[in-house]
This record gives structure tokens, C-alpha cells and sequence, in this order.
């Protein structure tokens, strides 16, 4: 997931320049399938604006987007735009094609999908971000593009000035309103002060455990006296593995010190069908009116699905604190830390 959030010059252009050619859209065809369309082509896409963003479901930089480009996707379609979203997997279970369906259904992502499972897509476009947009027009010419979230006015003056071009008029030149909720809410980027964290072995960041990190097999961690800012610890049988921290005996937590608004984890069961409950705690309390969409006001939820749970979002003033996740039952995987 990239939190690469800069604009390039075509951005500071679009709507009042000539937005640049930036080479061919690149075809589609190392596609692994396709919801919510046939198999599409830049050459059937001629004569239309093609939107084309990287996504993969669990990414919270791609969610807090989606408002956006579902109401361009909405608002311009019959206009001469399509969108197409490329999800691109950043962990094993999301090829799984069945929790790619769910979780579009579940966020309403009803444009088409190519399912870029082997990376062909992604290498075509030498992309290297979630999310990642590319704005060609009708000739099949990249003309825009913007790695991370923001420049949403920007990026859909691109889109406006590229159907002008096209002979496409009628639409409203406002930009889209759009009233985000729970994990799609923008981030409070001046409160954010910890990044992404990772609790497989190969990424991970900020591991404190006194006993140190154990790779591949199971290992009782003590509970952690003291984290400091960013530092993170698991407490009880916990195996580290190369993909995730996965839950051996329960019960076990997972504690890191954090500054941000949100809490967010990667995680769910390691089998379709099991269901683990959980509660969270902040600075050895129930998180009450901080709780996240996914948890009550006592910090308890359950994971039943493998995604992005939001556990946290607490009101001002937000200063350093102590997130716990106790899992009641074992047969949990816990794959990163996002804030927002």
C-alpha cells in the first residue's frame, strides 16, 4: 500500500493546459478474469475517456478514494468515461476470486474489475502503487496520472477536459459530492504519526517483544512492560510467519503504541468459516466512543472474514496511546497496522 500522496506537474495543468501524452494504454489481456464486464481492450475503448485505477481490497489508501471514483464513475459513464478498476492482490487471500466478489459488493464497486492475480496488468503499466490512476482519452492516450489518495478536483478536471476533447458536453462542470463513511472517511493527515505496520517477519517494523522475534514456529510472548511510539509486541503463543502473526493457543493480543485517529488490521480467519471473537482495548480500557465501525463501545467484535477491520476512531485532542486486540479463540492471522 503506498502512501505516496504528490502531485506532478500534468495535475497542475489539468483543466487549464494541454495534459501531455504519456504513452499507450497498455492492454489488459495478462488479466487472470473480469467482474462486472466481458473481457475489455484499449482498442474497443476507442473514442471513450478510460480511467484505469489499481486497487486491492484491503488497502486503506484505495478505500478513502473509492467515494470519488465511484460517483465519477456514476456521474460521467453515460458522458464517455469508463472506469475500470485493476485489483491487483497485495495478500494471498485476496486472489482468492470469491473474497474479491464479496468485497466488491460489499463497498459497491459495480464497474468493471480485471483481476490482475499474476501482476501482468500492473507490470504493463510499470505501476508500483495502491492506488494508482491513469486517465486516457479517447485515442487511447494516457494523458494523466496520480499515485496515492488527494487530488480528487484535479483528477476529475483531467477527466472533464479529456471528454471536451472527445466532443463530449452536457455534463455538470461541478465537482462530485460525496459523503464518505467509516473506513472511506478521509485520514486526519495532521495526526498520523504511525505508519503502516506490518506483523509478518519479512516487513516487519517496531517489533519489541523482550524475547525477540521467532520465526516460523510457535513461541509463548511475555506480555511488554513498556512501548514506545511505533513499537508493537504480541503476548501469548504466537507463530511469526513470512505472511502474517498468526494465533497458535488463545487467548493472545497484540499491543502497539500509536498516534492517529484510526486504527485499522488486516487479519482474518485461517479457514473460510471460522469466526473468532475479539476485544480491543485503548491504554487498558474499553475503547467506549472511540470505537470503530467494527467493535461496540466495549471493544468487542468479532473476525469472521479475511479484510480490513477498523477497530478505532477515537475524538480529539489524539495523543500517544496503547492499542490492544485480545483474540478470544485461536485460528486468527494478523497481517498490518493502518492509521488514519
Amino acid at each position: 500500500m503506498s502512501l505516496l500522496r504528490n502531485l506532478f506537474p500534468a495535475h497542475r495543468e489539468a483543466g487549464t493546459e494541454i495534459l501531455p501524452s504519456e504513452g499507450r494504454l497498455p492492454p489488459f489481456e495478462g488479466a487472470t478474469g473480469w467482474l462486472n464486464s466481458e473481457p475489455l481492450t484499449p482498442e474497443g475503448l476507442r473514442g471513450r475517456v478510460v480511467a484505469v485505477q489499481f486497487w486491492t481490497y484491503t488497502c486503506v489508501n484505495w478505500l478513502r478514494t473509492l467515494p470519488y471514483v465511484r460517483e465519477w464513475a456514476a456521474k460521467y459513464h453515460d458522458q464517455g468515461l469508463s472506469v475500470i478498476g485493476v485489483h491487483t492482490p497485495e495478500f494471498g487471500f485476496e486472489r482468492n476470486v470469491d473474497n474479491v466478489i464479496a468485497a466488491a459488493r460489499d463497498m459497491r464497486v459495480d464497474y468493471p474489475i480485471a483481476l490482475d492475480s499474476n501482476y501482468a496488468v500492473w507490470g504493463a503499466f510499470a505501476n508500483h502503487y495502491w492506488p494508482a490512476l491513469y486517465i486516457a482519452d479517447g485515442q487511447g492516450r494516457i494523458r494523466y496520472h496520480h499515485f496515492g489518495e488527494g487530488a480528487y478536483a484535479m483528477s476529475e478536471m483531467a477527466v472533464q477536459q479529456l471528454l471536451r476533447e472527445a466532443g463530449k458536453e452536457g455534463f455538470d462542470p461541478a465537482s462530485v459530492s460525496v459523503d464518505p463513511q467509516g473506513t472511506e472517511v478521509a485520514a486526519d493527515w495532521t495526526n498520523v504519526r504511525s505508519p503502516e505496520t506490518y506483523l509478518s517477519y519479512g516487513r516487519s517494523y517496531g517489533f519489541a517483544s523482550p524475547d525477540g522475534e521467532r520465526f516460523d514456529e510457535p513461541h509463548d510472548y511475555p506480555e511488554p512492560s513498556r512501548l514506545s511510539l511505533n513499537e508493537w509486541a504480541p503476548s501469548g503463543v504466537w507463530t511469526l510467519a513470512e505472511h502474517a502473526a498468526m494465533l497458535n493457543e488463545a487467548p493472545g493480543r497484540i499491543a502497539i503504541r500509536f498516534h492517529a485517529r484510526d486504527v485499522n488490521l488486516v487479519m482474518g480467519p485461517v479457514e473460510r468459516g471460522l469466526s473468532v471473537p475479539f476485544r480491543v482495548l485503548i491504554d487498558g480500557e474499553p475503547p467506549g466512543v472511540a470505537h470503530g465501525t467494527e467493535v461496540d463501545e466495549g471493544g468487542n467484535g468479532t473476525v469472521a472474514e479475511q479484510r480490513l477491520y477498523q477497530l478505532i476512531r477515537q475524538p480529539k485532542p489524539i495523543a500517544d496511546r496503547r492499542f490492544e486486540i485480545e483474540f478470544l479463540d485461536s485460528g486468527v492471522e494478523a497481517y498490518c497496522f493502518t492509521f488514519g
